[in-house]
């Protein structure tokens, strides 16, 4: 028990946390909010570079992540170091959603091609990871309607188990405009195979947000939008049962709770100068 309170203290030192702004435990699917040191470079976690603001690391945690301790590894100078915290257990619950659409719990042989292909793609863009991001202004909801799946949700199409719901549902008629939660640089508008009308946010820094369903895409890659912005329309295009949108929000190639990824990158931004960068 000293040799922990010893380990803990160290650590606490060593980043120098105000304990009112950051913790050193995360839960699977959540954001660990750690101090980086003065002249720390290369921080990364499970060999993913991790988004800076000013002198914070925001580190998205997999919702998969086994419970226990892992680590943050940075430089200083030509010396490697790491850092501990705790992964904390959380208990997500269960969705069950009955599809009318047979091919949409399981895609025919034709359509695994199409479907595979679709997921490289995205996997490629989450993994992107801009030096710098324009984060001053926080982010904002980029819809106003009734949630109706929340982030983690253990999901059962038709009764067959699938991966926890990597986000927000948030219902609202269709045709409702979708807004960009904050400054970005759109890298994906397209139609998938399960998302229907899809858009990638790239916000830089390894942050990515995804918005899908749409109706109708009001934007195109390559274009700079800014927080606000009108970037398409509720729909139901895809795997959904009505109109609504599906957000999700990526942080160093995971996919992490949004309301929570909102609140800690507003506590740390708004306000402030803002200051997202990578070294």
């Amino acid at each position: 028990m000293i040799q922990i309170r010893v380990q803990i203290v160290i650590t606490l030192i060593a980043f120098l946390l105000p304990l009112s702004a950051y913790s050193e435990t995360a839960v699977p699917g959540g954001i660990y909010l750690g101090q980086i040191p003065e002249g720390a470079s290369q921080v990364s976690f499970q060999n993913k570079r991790v988004m800076r603001v000013a002198n914070a690391a925001l580190v998205g945690i997999p919702i998969h992540q086994a419970t226990g301790p892992v680590v943050l590894n940075y430089r200083i100078g030509t010396k490697e170091f790491t850092h501990e915290f705790i992964v904390m257990e959380k208990a997500y619950t269960e969705q069950h959603i009955t599809l009318t659409n047979k091919a949409m719990v399981n895609p025919p042989q034709h359509s695994l091609d199409r479907i595979r292909e679709e997921s490289k793609r995205q996997r490629a863009l989450y993994n992107t990871f801009a030096e710098s991001a324009d984060l001053h202004a926080g982010f904002k909801m980029p819809l106003q309607g009734i949630t109706t799946s929340l982030y983690g949700h253990r999901r059962f199409f038709n009764g067959e188990p699938r991966s926890p719901h990597s986000g927000l549902d948030i219902a609202a008629d269709q045709g409702t405009l979708v807004h960009a939660a904050g400054n970005a640089v759109i890298t994906l508008a397209d139609n998938l195979y399960f998302n229907g009308n899809t858009l990638f946010l790239d916000h830089g820094q390894g942050l990515i947000t995804m918005y899908c369903h749409l109706s109708e895409i009001l934007v195109a890659v390559g274009e700079r939008i800014i927080q606000n912005q009108e970037i398409g329309k509720v729909g139901a295009t895809g795997r959904a049962t009505g109109p609504h949108l599906h957000w999700s929000v990526s942080l160093n190639g995971n996919r992490v709770d949004p309301e929570l990824f909102m609140q800690t990158l507003n506590a740390q931004t708004i306000g402030s100068a803002g200051n997202v960068g990578s070294e």
